[in-house]
């Protein structure tokens, strides 16, 4: 008998879990969802203390990569709901498994307690004063990274967050497919690894990265970063970030589940 799953046998799988996943209370759903803004803020927490004092960007994202994929595992090894995965439900929902209403209302309330766990964390780490690492550099390079979001053009948010959940849910994809824990942390660990040197835009990612840049925001902090003050707002992260960030995750999770309900649902016969 085969540890893992066929992609017929995933796309039933991620079928049947979007079911359950819209039919719990929404209390629950979004004290799942907050564990798992948590979970994502320390992966990028992690990553970004490794990385901090690399020069070389090729090095730097590589080790990033390397460290970045903790949250994931956390995520789905621990339980917990986040916005990026959980647009696989689409698959459910195309299934009329489930609702378009039940879909949209299980997304909401997922993006805000992945948004009330990240920010939770941020505010942590910026009154933790672990900033100050490296004479202050921790904190230079967490304004430079807030800074390089935030100042991103429409367009180009939108195409890195596509890209970063194709990759994300490619990654939970290949997690479902998983019989065993070891086989999970592989399919997870390769598929985050690749995401996260590719510079890809992450919605839950971002909720951690830039508050913690706004909540400890100083002259000293910006002035090794050479980032002027201006240039980092929670303005500029709504309306040049998160909002484009999130319908481009939006896309790229309904890609993956729709052509995975296309070929399984759709253009597979089942054997007789």
């Amino acid at each position: 008998m085969a540890n893992y799953l066929s992609p017929q046998e995933i796309t039933d799988y991620t079928s049947e879990g979007g079911v359950n996943k819209v039919n719990r209370s929404a209390v629950l759903v979004l004290a799942m969802a907050i564990l798992a803004g948590v979970y994502i803020a320390l992966g990028g927490f992690a990553s970004s203390v490794a990385a901090h004092g690399i020069a070389n960007k090729g090095v730097a994202k590589l080790v990033t990569g390397a460290v970045f994929p903790i949250g994931l595992m956390f995520v789905v090894i621990n339980g917990a709901d986040l916005f990026t995965g959980n647009c696989l439900i689409v698959i459910s929902t195309l299934e009329k498994k489930t609702t378009w209403a039940g879909f949209v209302k299980n997304l909401v309330i997922v993006l805000f307690g992945n948004f009330i766990g990240a920010v939770l964390m941020a505010a942590l780490v910026a009154n933790s004063g672990i900033l100050d690492m490296s004479d202050g550099a921790f904190g230079a390079y967490m304004m430079k990274t807030a800074a390089s979001k935030v100042n991103l053009e429409f367009t180009q948010a939108l195409c890195l967050a596509i890209i970063c959940n194709i990759y994300v849910c490619a990654g939970i994809w290949m997690i479902y497919a998983a019989k065993d824990i070891t086989g999970k942390i592989l399919a997870g660990f390769f598929s985050i690894f690749a995401f996260a040197i590719s510079g890809a835009e992450h919605i839950v990612a971002n909720m951690f990265y830039v508050p913690v840049a706004l909540f400890a925001k100083s002259n000293e902090y910006l002035e090794l970063a050479h980032v002027t003050s201006d240039q980092i707002s929670w303005s500029k992260f709504f309306i040049n970030n998160a909002i484009p960030v999130t319908i481009g995750n939006i896309i790229g999770g309904l890609f993956i589940g729709g052509m995975y309900f296309l070929i399984y649902k759709k253009l597979t016969k089942p054997s007789k």
